[in-house]
Order: C-alpha cells, then structure tokens, then sequence
C-alpha cells in the first residue's frame, strides 16, 4: 500500500514543459501543485525526514557540547609552563629507553621481534613528544596565552551562566515530556497535547516576552545560537563519526576540506530539528503565542463581567487559532512519536555528557594539535634531534 502523500513526495509534478510557457508560469504551476492534492503533505513529510536526521545529531553533539562547553570553560587548560615541564621528562624518559634497547645491538646482534615492536612504538611516542614540545613552546612564548590567564574570570562566569542555560532547558524538556506523558492523546497520535497542564519556565517565559516585540524573537534567536555553539563544542571535541568509525578529527588550522563540508551539513539539519525543539521547550507558545478568548465571569447585579483566558485546547476555533507552524509539524504522527521518544534519549545523553565532563581533568593547552598520525613536517619546522 502506497501512501498519495509518499507518491507526491517522489514523483514529479506535472508541470507544461512546452516553448510558449515562461518560467514564471512554470513557478506559478510548481506552488499551485504544491497547494492542492497532496503537495503540503509531501512537503511536510520530506521537511520532517531530515528534521529526524538532524534529531540524531541533536542526540550526539548538542546534548554533550552543552554539558563540555561550560564545564571546560570553568576548569580551564592546564598550566603551560608545568605541561612543558612534564614533556620534557617524557622525552627524556622515551629517549632513555630507546638507548637501553639500541645497545643490544651494537655488538652486531639483531633485536628480537618483540623488541624491534617495542623500538618502533617508543620511536613514534618520541617524535609526538617532539612535536608537543615545539607546540608547546610556542604557546608559552605567545602573547595569546598570557590573555587567556587575565580573562580566566570571565570565562568562570560565562561557563556558569552557560551551564545555568543548559539547565534551564533540559528542566523545561524533562517538564514538557512529562506533560505529553501523563496529558497526551497516547503514542499513536505522536503524543499530540493540546494545552498545557505542567508549566515549565520557558513556556511561562515566552507567552509573556510576546507581548512586547520583539523580545520573544531575542529570546527564541539566544537559545538558536546556544544550540549551535554548544553543537560546535560537541563535534569540536568527539569528531565527526559514521556509527563506530571517526571519519574525520575538527582541529585549528588543520581540518581537511571533507571535514568541513560534514560540519555544515550536520549544522544545518541541527539548526532544522531546533524548530521542533522549540515546539517541545513551549508548546503554549508554538501553538497559541499570546492568544486570548473572552468568557462570562462573576455575575454583578444580573449583569455578567467578561474575563480573558489564555487559548487552549478548549476555546472556539473561531476566536482561538492553531499557529500553522506547528500543524505543519504534526502532519504525521509517527514523526511526533519518535521525536517525543528522541526528547527522552537527548536528556538521558546530556546527563551522562554532564558526568563524564565533571570526571575528566583539565584539557591540554594543545588540545587536538598534535596527533600521533601526524606527520614530522607537519609543523612546518624542522624536528629537533634530541638523539644527539
């Protein structure tokens, strides 16, 4: 069985093709084609596909980026100074014990396997050793450096603001889910609830910056922006990965062209699936903005006083209006379903994000420029030859 609404969506629209017609008219058809039949529908469906591609990315970098994010930025890089310390005793320790198994051979006798492996493996922990040095030393010697150790204040306070964010958010999701669990028309209406009955802050807060333009768009474009530079932290930090494989590492000043491309196009379906995160941090809003309806109140000497009452699922249709983003959104209900489903997953990733960022020390002030799969001339330096 063949949904009309899948055929729409796959097969092409009829559309003149002959010489008198303009392209004009040929646009003109396209969204006449669009409106009628099953071309919204289409529509919706493809728009919702890649909003659930985007809900997967969601999942894995955004919820993790907005627990790294703040945290590294509270607890800061290591020390410089005392990072190049400890290398050097590393260098010093590898070069030792690539000695010690270099003198086995000098009166003509090969090395074993197992030595001639452990040889190799100490030779390329040397040369990324080498490699952290020069790294180092030109961090230590920077000016950029010293700046970061005065502005270590402001980022402590941007760290815990952003963090205070997260938790804004994650609160207002866990809140809106339990809404649609305990009000909800159940799994096979993709959990559609009209109304709310559990507030939560953001639901609160939305309906009220409305009222003054255009305070809700500040608000609705600072949580975008969080989303994005929180998805940013996360592909910073884990990579860009096809199931169990790292296809490519983001790194400053050395990530390869195919990497770029992968991180827009993870952006982008980020940024598409926040119209529906939006929907789940403040459905009142989504739904009904600010809307209000009159109804008769308290009877005053045989004469009833109106009052104004928030939309909800229960005022008339002709007074109270369902924003067409969200029925655009709520074509099909299996794509509610797994959405509602992915909410929960996305909570349950930022916790355990969240722990293991609190477990980890201090990141390296090098942090991702220096690789063992890197190359010697990779620095455009000569290496130091600490052999002699």
């Amino acid at each position: 069985m063949t949904y009309p609404y899948m055929q729409s969506a796959f097969a092409p629209l009829d559309i003149p093709s002959g010489k008198n017609i303009s392209e004009f008219d040929k646009i003109k058809i396209l969204f006449q084609e669009l409106g009628s039949g099953y071309g919204l529908d289409a529509l919706s469906f493809s728009i919702s596909s890649l909003t659930l591609i985007g809900m997967l990315a969601t999942i894995t970098y955004t919820a993790y980026g907005m627990s790294a994010l703040p945290l590294n930025l509270i607890k800061g890089t290591r020390n410089v100074h005392y990072e190049r310390l400890e290398n050097t005793e590393d260098i010093e320790e590898v070069n030792l014990e690539i000695e010690r198994l270099r003198s086995k051979c000098r009166d003509g006798r090969p090395l074993s396997s197992n030595d001639r492996k452990k040889l190799y493996k100490l030779e390329e922990k040397f040369r990324t050793l080498q490699r952290k040095e020069r790294h180092l030393e030109t961090r230590e010697m920077s000016g950029w450096t010293k700046c970061c150790s005065i502005m270590r204040p402001f980022k402590i306070i941007w760290g815990i603001f952003l963090i205070l964010v997260a938790l804004l958010i994650i609160v207002s999701l866990f809140l809106s889910n339990l809404d649609k669990a305990l009000h909800s028309a159940g799994i096979d209406t993709g959990f559609v609830i009209f109304g709310t009955n559990i507030t939560n802050p953001l639901n609160i807060l939305l309906p009220i910056l409305q009222r003054v333009f255009p305070l809700d768009y500040i608000l609705i474009t600072v949580i975008i922006m969080y989303f994005f530079f929180t998805s940013m932290a996360g592909i910073r930090n884990m990579g860009i990965w096809f199931f169990w494989i790292r296809l490519f590492k983001i790194r400053r000043e050395r990530t390869r062209p195919q990497a770029l491309l992968f991180l827009c196009m993870i952006l982008l379906l980020i940024v598409l699936h926040t119209s529906y995160m939006i929907y789940s941090l403040a459905p009142q809003y989504v739904m009904y903005g600010s809307q209000k309806y009159l109804v008769e109140g308290s009877t005053i000497r045989n004469s009833s006083k109106m009052i104004s009452v928030n939309c909800d699922a229960n005022a008339p249709d002709d007074q109270c209006t369902v924003t067409r983003t969200y029925l655009f959104l709520h074509k099909f209900w299996f794509f509610g379903t797994i959405y509602y489903f992915g909410n929960w997953v996305f909570i349950g990733v930022f916790i355990i994000g969240f722990i293991v960022s609190c477990c980890k020390g201090k990141k390296s002030v090098i942090e991702g420029e220096v690789e063992d799969d890197d190359s010697d001339l990779s620095d455009n330096e000569e290496p130091l030859d600490i052999y002699a």
